[in-house]
């Protein structure tokens, strides 16, 4: 199993929007590729006078299903990303293996 794990800075102004949107659009656009078999989202709880930070998680099956993810459909949706948010986020991206499974 692969974990792609994105995490969000999200500046307050926009927080409420976004976190909407992402609820609403974005999750179920990446879910809707059928490329990975479950997602949670997680908010940090940490005070960042910054901004609000989450952790967004995307378990695909193999690391095939992942770079397919990424190759064929991670630019598009992190454009749209952009031009809804451009400016209002820093995000950064980390690719996880399970060792382990619970």
């Amino acid at each position: 199993m692969i974990v792609y794990n994105v995490t969000i800075n999200i500046d307050h102004a926009v927080h409420d929007a976004w976190l909407e949107w992402m609820k609403d659009e974005h999750l179920p656009d990446v879910m809707s590729t059928g490329l990975f078999v479950n997602s949670r989202m997680m908010r940090v709880l940490a005070d960042d006078d910054g901004g609000i930070t989450y952790a967004i998680q995307y378990t695909a099956a193999d690391m095939v299903s992942y770079e397919q993810y990424r190759d064929e459909h991670a630019p598009r949706l992190q454009a749209k990303t952009q031009e809804r948010f451009g400016g209002r986020f820093v995000a950064f991206r980390t690719l996880l293996q399970v060792v382990h499974p619970l």
